[in-house]
């Protein structure tokens, strides 16, 4: 799959408190939680974001508890996908679980900086800076998880459900 979007970029250790805090855990919807995505780590995160861009975080992203709600505000909020150097084990699976393309590529990560208009292809493996024309190789996700990706999540892969893309509306 392809995405292109503007990086908002984060630093390394972004728990899941820092995604979505505790104290909106009581909402339900990917709506309710999007307006909070991010919000104790940039508090204007949600009024920059745009339908499409894309988190790039360092090392050990979605660490801290293990709640869906964290890649749920996430996709809720509209990004397409996340970069990261590395990500938390549960976060990492709950996220493909949900349908939100995560990438791991060490190089971008360390790389692209905030604002930066990014292009990425997960099934070639490639993050491309749109202005400088720079590439950086990124982890390919195996067939079997590309294809819970495309179905938007496990729950649509294994019941046969097509895909129903969130896209946050302005």
């Amino acid at each position: 799959m392809k995405y292109k979007g503007k990086v908002h970029k984060f630093g390394n250790d972004i728990n899941t408190d820092l995604i979505i805090p505790a104290r909106y855990l009581h909402m339900t919807t990917a709506e309710e939680l999007a307006q909070h995505c991010m919000e104790d780590a940039d508090v204007n995160f949600v009024k920059k974001n745009k339908p499409g861009d894309i988190i790039v975080g360092g090392d050990n992203f979605g660490c801290g508890s293990s709640r869906e709600h964290a890649p749920i505000a996430i996709k809720g909020a509209g990004v397409s996908c996340v970069i990261a150097a590395s990500y938390a084990r549960i976060f990492y699976r709950n996220a493909i679980n949900i349908g939100l393309p995560i990438i791991i590529s060490q190089a971008a990560s360390k790389e692209l900086h905030d604002g930066e208009m990014i292009e990425v292809d997960t099934e070639k493996g490639i993050v491309k800076n749109v202005k400088t024309g720079k590439t950086y190789a990124s982890d390919v996700f195996p067939s079997f998880l590309q294809k819970i990706i495309k179905a938007d999540g496990l729950m649509n892969y294994t019941t046969g459900a097509k895909p129903a893309r969130s896209k946050k509306k302005k």
